[in-house]
């Protein structure tokens, strides 16, 4: 998918020779996290909005050149890609540069969380499934087998969370009988995170703690 499209080129760089001031007053005008900063004409990286309210109003930006995080995208990076870099840096822009490593412009964050919004995973219909299992024992193979074994198509797959030797993986299927999909990821060792209205299983174990409960009352 290309993103060029996206490239903005509103905000000028600021040269690191600029003073704070003038920084602080373009953040007070703006709702970006972090500023491109360029050295006699070359980038260096970004400077961000927590940092520079806390600097002396006549310092440079070079006076504190030590801040500047030189995060940044190229030009053939795809989407997701940028869409992690966003995530890591905890920024809403995003330099773009070539491979010659010349600023080119940047991407907001919600330009590039709306190519995400337009991927089958979110725009079509379907049901979310979400399984757990040890990191070493699952398999995207075996995962992508279960779904389409019980006749149904998967839209998009993400490993979620890891959390110590556990990993859970978010599933979207194209189909909105889960039942029979559930119950094979049961067969196969997959902990259902997720709840289903479907899940024949919780049914049943519901209805026999119900039965308990009143045995127990006599």
């Amino acid at each position: 998918m290309n993103t060029h499209q996206y490239i903005i080129n509103d905000v000028q760089p600021f040269a690191s020779s600029k003073s704070i001031k003038e920084l602080q007053s373009a953040f007070n005008q703006l709702t970006y996290t972090h500023f491109p900063i360029i050295k006699e004409g070359v980038f260096e990286g970004c400077i961000s909005d927590t940092d520079v309210h806390c600097f002396e109003t006549d310092k440079k930006i070079e006076d504190y050149a030590y801040t500047i995080e030189p995060f940044f995208v190229r030009l053939d990076t795809n989407w997701l890609d940028t869409l992690e870099a966003f995530a890591l840096h905890n920024t809403n822009i995003m330099p773009v540069l070539n491979h010659e490593n010349v600023y080119q412009g940047y991407y907001e964050l919600g330009d590039i969380i709306g190519i995400f919004n337009d991927t089958p995973f979110l725009n079509e219909a379907g049901g979310i499934i979400v399984v757990e299992k040890g990191i070493r024992d699952y398999s995207f193979s075996e995962m992508c087998q279960i779904v389409e074994s019980n006749d149904a198509k998967i839209l998009g797959i993400f490993i979620s969370q890891l959390d110590n030797d556990v990993m859970q993986a978010t599933i979207k299927i194209g189909h909105q009988g889960i039942n029979e999909i559930v119950q094979t990821f049961r067969r196969y060792s997959y902990n259902i995170v997720s709840s289903h209205d479907e899940d024949l299983l919780l049914e049943d174990l519901k209805e026999r703690s119900n039965y308990l409960d009143k045995y127990l009352n006599i």
